[in-house]
């Protein structure tokens, strides 16, 4: 199967909205280029032709589009090249099918991502792990928003989180997250949910501490969601962002009533942790 790229190109007043428009469309993260251009993908060319008649019909303004068909990859074991152990502060992570250094100490996450995000490899999830092993203290009740893998929330109880519960409007992540809870021996201390995060956050909190690793669109669209979900004096840890957009994702902290607390960068990826007052 030859997966397709999709380039779209909207009026820079609706770039946010197209954006969230491709995210709940696709289901898949969107990626935001430095000119302007959001990229998305389709398993083959007629899903991409569909999703750009789709977005024609959405009436998001004038949208330029052009596709274009990927290199054939096995990703079925090509995402696996060049991953190994990574230690976050006291936590460390490693991949299922390497074995652990000798030494190695304190909580471990072992993660087999399979198709979901989340490996640790990537800018964003360490940047995101960075703040989490900052910032938790054992007992918190966690929320993980575009769980994925499981990483994050399987991290949250590895270093003695009350509870964690992981929430992914993608079908597929839930069995992945929870064959690493079985993986990591932590099935009876985490929850996997499938649905919409906007939704769900608030009746599950409230969180001492909730992470949020998608996309600047979609933190801005889930910011009061979130906020809903935080204790007074709760932690929101955002990740998913580009160092070139956190000039643009400090104001709405500020507006939706949040205090930055710390950040952390990564490979060019920003998080954020905000405090709710």
């Amino acid at each position: 199967m030859t997966w397709w790229a999709i380039d779209v190109r909207p009026e820079p007043a609706r770039r946010d909205r197209v954006g969230a428009w491709l995210v709940a469309r696709t289901g898949q993260a969107v990626e935001e280029r430095d000119d302007g251009t959001l990229v998305t993908f389709a398993e083959d060319e007629r899903a991409a032709d569909e999703l750009v008649a789709a977005l024609a019909a959405a009436g998001e303004g004038q949208v330029e589009t052009t596709r274009h068909p990927l290199e054939a990859v096995d990703w079925t074991t090509q995402w696996r090249d060049g991953l190994g152990p990574r230690r976050f502060g006291r936590l460390t992570v490693a991949p299922s099918w390497i074995e652990l250094p000798a030494g190695t100490d304190g909580p471990t996450v072992v993660l087999d991502p399979e198709s979901a995000f989340g490996s640790g490899e990537h800018g964003s999830t360490r940047a995101a792990l960075a703040l989490l092993e900052r910032h938790f203290r054992p007992g918190d009740r966690v929320l993980d928003l575009g769980s994925g893998s499981g990483i994050l929330t399987i991290a949250a109880a590895k270093l003695g989180a009350g509870s964690a519960v992981g929430i992914d409007n993608d079908a597929e992540a839930g069995p992945v997250a929870w064959r690493n809870a079985e993986r990591n021996g932590v099935v009876d201390a985490v929850d996997f949910l499938e649905g919409d995060a906007g939704d769900l956050a608030p009746l599950l909190g409230p969180a001492d501490l909730l992470l949020s690793n998608i996309l600047r669109t979609v933190n801005t669209m889930l910011l009061p969601a979130i906020v809903a979900a935080l204790r007074p004096g709760g932690l929101a840890v955002f990740s998913g962002m580009e160092e070139t957009e956190a000039a643009a994702f400090r104001p709405v902290l500020a507006v939706g009533g949040l205090t930055v607390r710390d950040e952390a960068v990564d490979a060019g990826w920003w998080a954020v942790a905000a405090a709710r007052p």
